[in-house]
C-alpha cells in the first residue's frame, strides 16, 4: 500500500515525520509555524482547523498504521493538532509560544494518565487521541498559569 500525495503530505505535518530524527518536535514546530500565519490564533479559523486535522487525522493515521505499522514516527498530523490545542486562546507572543511549545513537547513525550493508555488504541484513534489528551492538560495548565501569575 502506498499512501497518496496529500495524505502523505498533511499526514506527516508537512513531511516533518520524515525528519530522522524528532520527528515530533518538527512536526510541533509545523504547527506553531502554521499558527504564526497571521489570524490563524482566532478563534473562528484555529478551532474549525484543529477539528477538520483531528478528524482527518483519525482516517489518515490509520492509512499510515497500514504502511509503517503501529504508532509511526512518521504520522505527525497529531503533533500539529496538539500544538493548536495547546495555543488555544492564549496571547500569541513568542514567550508564550516557546513556553507552549516547551510544555506541550513534554507532556507529549510524557503522556499523562490517561494518555499513555490511549496511544494503545488502534489506528488513527490511538495516534490521536494521546496527543489531544496531554494538549489539553498544556491548555489547562498555561491557562491556570496566566490566571496565577496575572495577565500577559
Amino acid at each position: 500500500m502506498r499512501l497518496n500525495f496529500i495524505n502523505k503530505l498533511l499526514g506527516s505535518g508537512f513531511y516533518t515525520g520524515y525528519v530522522p530524527v524528532a520527528s515530533g518536535t518538527f512536526g510541533s514546530l509545523a504547527g506553531l509555524a502554521i499558527y504564526y500565519i497571521p489570524g490563524f490564533e482566532n478563534p473562528a479559523i484555529i478551532i474549525p482547523a484543529i477539528i477538520l486535522f483531528s478528524l482527518y487525522g483519525l482516517y489518515v493515521g490509520t492509512e499510515f498504521e497500514k504502511v509503517y505499522g503501529k504508532d509511526p514516527s512518521e504520522c505527525t498530523i497529531d503533533e500539529v493538532v496538539g500544538m493548536w490545542i495547546s495555543l488555544l486562546f492564549l496571547p500569541k507572543i513568542l514567550w508564550v509560544s516557546v513556553l507552549v511549545f516547551l510544555v506541550w513537547r513534554l507532556f507529549d513525550i510524557v503522556k499523562p494518565f490517561p494518555a499513555r493508555g490511549l496511544e494503545k488504541l488502534e489506528g488513527g484513534l490511538g495516534i490521536m487521541i494521546d496527543d489531544i489528551v496531554s494538549s489539553i492538560y498544556v491548555l489547562l495548565l498555561l491557562h491556570l498559569f496566566i490566571l496565577i501569575y496575572g495577565s500577559l
